[in-house]
């Protein structure tokens, strides 16, 4: 009996995943999940800045009539 090709696909992917592809250690997840979180803090607090900075001018500036 012929396969669905779902099957067919799910069987594949899983064997990709088993058997080619390479995982990261548990070192490497910590060291990336890391850099992630460091890289966001300061990128949230730049933006953060650059809002308040812009809001800041814009009430000034409506405040100043």
């Amino acid at each position: 009996m012929k396969k669905l090709k779902l099957l067919t696909n799910i069987e594949e992917s899983y064997e990709e995943l088993r058997y080619k592809t390479s995982w990261p250690t548990k070192k490497q997840v910590v060291k990336s999940a890391l850099l992630v979180l460091i890289a966001s803090i300061i990128i949230a607090a730049i933006v953060t800045y650059l809002m308040d900075a812009v809001a800041n001018f814009v009430m000034h500036f409506l405040y100043s009539f």
